[in-house]
């Protein structure tokens, strides 16, 4: 039972929250802040409420995909299921997502709780959370000024799940980074070390998942490799093949350290009509995305809802129905060009959106905004980790650059001999290119400027849709 503070603490949070949305604005931070001044012990509070446990998503790329989706999944099986689904995963949004859950007289009706958590708010989220299970995508380079290079995450994600000892690790065992922070990665036992050891007797507790065969098509020389040193000698692991970034199918030539097989593997993946198609373990599943890194996240989500042994009969319809867009990925309309608006934050999902853009062999423009607030971090020299010689595969007609750092970007494509032009008025070059360009218009921008452009997007297909009305009246 709630106590007097509790009570109030949600009372003003989902004030807040109503507030907030007659104004336009849709968050959880404020509302889950102000619960936290108030109660100082709400989260924990409510997070012992929910009845069949909670599922920690973690990572840098992929986890709001992969925590939207395990809600999905379990909402369709008829769970009650609290979701911080716009991807507020510091303390304040997860905050803010149970209290907006609760009801006023501060009573919690949830059977799952699906939280994503940021990389370097988990260790103090996770002992207040007590997730039965932590579901770890990957590891790559992100927000430089904030992270630091990836053995720091490393670090940071290491501390969070020692501090929950008793939950599932979910792992993407293809990345090495993962495979050695879960102890999923196979061992030479021949080789004997205390870190060794201490590793592999973490295999009772975790699940792995990994994709066997290539998927894709070569990867680019010039892609970043981050993680492809083993963690236990230090040697340069040799690799089968890769996915992309460091994922792919290793081993360790001086001490043995390899990739496992994984628990549950994605099989037979082939691109049909704008579809993933593949199996796991055996059955059969389609994805409706042409984004190939989805195949991960559906994969990750099936492994931990098997994990928790959560009702599972429902998944293969309900992956069906999933809009994996997600407000990062989505199609629009615009004056009869079709907008296709991408979300990128770091090198490798930067390598991932110039890859599919490939897939595309139509002529087409491209539109680049790149901001540098705190949400991103201030240090945007990871675009020089980008392989942006892939341009000259894109049947590129015209290419801008906007934000804040439009002439840093317009600088970096200007290296690389790539025609651009920076504009400052957003809205209006997006107006003339759906009208005046090849009709089929690319949108790239990362994480800041993402909700102003999609607002941006969606009036311009309302203002467009007037006009043609007005046209048809005349």
């Amino acid at each position: 039972m709630a106590n007097m503070r509790q009570k109030l603490a949600i009372i003003c949070a989902k004030a807040a929250g109503a507030i907030l949305r007659l104004t336009g604005r849709d968050g959880a931070a404020f509302p889950g802040l102000l619960a936290d001044r108030i109660a100082p012990d709400i989260l924990e509070y409510l997070a012992g409420s929910v009845r069949e446990g909670i599922i920690v998503t973690m990572g840098t790329n992929g986890k709001t995909t992969t925590n939207n989706l395990l809600c999905h999944v379990l909402e369709a099986e008829g769970k009650k299921v609290v979701c911080n689904r716009s991807g507020a995963n510091m303390k304040n949004g997860v905050t803010g997502a149970f209290v907006l859950a609760a009801s006023l007289r501060g009573h919690l009706d949830a059977d799952y709780a699906c939280i994503e958590v940021d990389e370097f708010s988990a260790a103090a989220l996770l002992p207040r959370l007590q997730p039965v299970c932590v579901v770890l995508t990957n590891i790559f380079r992100d927000q430089l000024d904030r992270y630091g290079e990836i053995d720091v995450v490393w670090e940071k994600m290491k501390t969070a799940l020692e501090s929950v000892p008793g939950a599932k690790r979910v792992i993407n065992c293809d990345d090495s980074l993962l495979a050695a922070l879960g102890g999923a990665a196979d061992l030479d036992k021949s080789a004997a070390s205390e870190k060794r050891e201490n590793a592999h007797s973490l295999k009772g507790q975790t699940v792995t998942y990994g994709i066997n065969e290539r998927f894709l098509g070569a990867v680019s020389g010039q892609e970043v490799r981050d993680g492809t040193f083993c963690r236990f000698c230090g040697e340069k692991l040799f690799y089968a093949f890769r996915h992309y970034g460091q994922l792919g199918i290793y081993r360790c030539p001086r001490c043995g350290w390899k990739r496992p097989f994984p628990d549950y593997a994605a099989q037979e993946i082939r691109f049909c009509h704008g579809s993933y198609e593949f199996c796991v373990n055996g059955a059969p599943l389609r994805i409706h995305t042409d984004a190939p890194y989805h195949v991960y996240n559906t994969l990750s989500a099936y492994a931990a809802l098997a994990a928790c042994r959560a009702d599972m009969e429902g998944f293969f319809g309900a992956v069906t129905r999933f809009d994996y867009e997600n407000g990062r990925e989505e199609t629009f309309r615009i004056r009869g060009a079709r907008v296709k608006l991408f979300l990128v934050k770091n090198p490798v999902g930067f390598a991932q959106k110039l890859s599919m853009m490939q897939k595309d062999g139509k002529p087409k423009d491209i539109l680049i905004r790149i901001e540098d607030t705190a949400r991103d971090g201030t240090d945007i020299s990871w675009l020089w980790d980008v392989d942006f010689q892939r341009f000259a595969q894109l049947n590129a007609q015209t290419v801008l650059t906007a934000g804040s750092r439009r002439l840093d970007m317009a600088l970096r494509l200007k290296y690389e001999d790539i025609d651009c032009r920076a504009v400052k008025h957003v809205r209006r070059a997006l107006w003339r290119l759906a009208g005046q360009g090849t009709g089929n218009l690319y949108v790239i921008v990362n994480y800041s400027g993402l909700q102003r452009m999609n607002r941006m997007l969606h009036g311009l297909c309302r203002w467009g849709l007037k006009k043609r009305e007005r046209r048809r009246l005349i």
